[in-house]
């Protein structure tokens, strides 16, 4: 089924909001995809008409105006249970990794680790002479909501090291385990969840998504996108491979693009630069992890420690802080006295309620994977 050629689905005049780009190919298998049990919004339907143009209102403040734009992704609900969920095109011509690595880590007995940190793989489809398509949880960027305290962060920061050190337990490198490729599952967070595109909204649009902090109600990380990811014979020895550049191209190992390299301390590089470029740079506060930030992003890759020791390390670290540092809010560095202290007298208020709540400093989720 060819997609459509311009304009809009049933309104071939095009127009501001208007289906374009990777959305057209989504759009020509809406029917196909409700038959394997998933629904596209509205927007990707036959015979969609834009409401805006009845109702007067911008596209961008329409709910079928909300326009994806990720190159390879779309959003949808599970028909059977309404479950939303995120669609990710396989591509043949990239190889078979990304689905292989996805099964390896979504079934038993590596499913049920809690050190795993990979995001669910829900389903396969398996569309007729085409590429196959690859059915996740709905998930949202890991600082959306910001990180408030301290001690979210230090669980933050647990939990997306053990999962890259379950990674490389199992002999596989991420190899893009960079800030977009850290997510954050708001099955707790955001009980009535939320709209796909404008994480702001109500799913359906029509008012603010309901949300809590992460010391009210904890919640997971995940590791995403494996696509450039492999998984190493170990007795061949440390493996050498092909410098790939993902969403963080500042490794000091890739500047020689011709001579192979191991690709696990460059992904310890990646989580430490996350924090350094993230918070420290951004922040105050970090003091306290910046010895171990240093030598995860030293310029020599076997300087740096390996995922073992960063884990041990930090629990060491976050052992040492007390209550008082771990409930302190994050502030921006040069942020203006009038803005910090109203921000901090609201932070506060909270903390009280947290305490009084039996909240813990350090917000630890259900053991359980999700």
């Amino acid at each position: 089924m060819p997609p459509p050629s311009t304009g809009f689905l049933g309104n071939p005049s095009g127009g501001l909001g208007e289906i374009g780009g990777p959305e057209l190919w989504w759009a020509a298998r809406q029917e196909t995809l409700e038959r394997a049990g998933y629904m596209l919004r509205s927007r990707y339907r036959p015979g969609w008409r834009p409401s805006w143009v009845t109702t007067g209102k911008h596209y961008f403040n329409s709910e079928d105006g909300q326009i994806q734009s990720l190159r390879l992704c779309m959003d949808a609900t599970r028909i059977s249970d309404g479950r939303p969920v995120m669609l990710k095109r396989l591509l043949s011509k990239e190889g078979p990794y990304e689905l292989q690595i996805n099964k390896l880590f979504s079934t038993g007995p590596l499913s049920s680790d809690p050190r795993n940190h990979c995001a669910r793989l829900i389903d396969v489809i398996q569309l007729p002479n085409e590429d196959p398509i690859m059915v996740h949880p709905l998930l949202r960027p890991f600082d959306e909501p910001p990180l408030q305290t301290y001690g979210e962060f230090v669980t933050f920061f647990t939990q997306i090291c053990e999962g890259v050190q379950f990674m490389h337990s199992n002999n596989v490198a991420h190899r893009d385990c960079t800030w977009r490729n850290i997510m954050l599952d708001p099955t707790h967070m955001y009980p009535d969840s939320f709209h796909p595109v404008a994480l702001g909204r109500s799913r359906d649009f029509r008012h603010k998504a309901k949300g809590y902090s992460r010391t009210r109600r904890p919640t997971r990380y995940l590791l995403i996108d494996f696509g450039l990811s492999r998984r190493y014979d170990p007795a061949n020895g440390p493996p050498l491979d092909e410098p790939l550049h993902g969403g963080d191209r500042s490794a000091p190992e890739h500047r020689d693009e011709e001579t192979p390299r191991n690709p696990f301390p460059t992904d310890v590089y990646y989580l430490g630069n996350l924090v350094r470029q993230h918070y420290m740079q951004k922040c105050k506060g970090f003091e306290f992890i910046e010895s171990l930030i240093t030598d995860m992003v030293q310029e020599d890759p076997e300087k740096r420690p390996n995922m073992d020791e960063v884990v041990s390390r930090f629990s060491d670290i976050k052992s040492k802080l007390s209550t008082w540092k771990l409930r302190s809010r994050i502030a921006r560095q040069h942020e203006v006295w009038p803005v910090a202290a109203w921000r901090s007298v609201g932070h506060w208020y909270r903390t009280v309620g947290y305490v009084v709540g039996r909240k813990a400093a350090i917000p630890e989720p259900s053991p359980e994977p999700s």
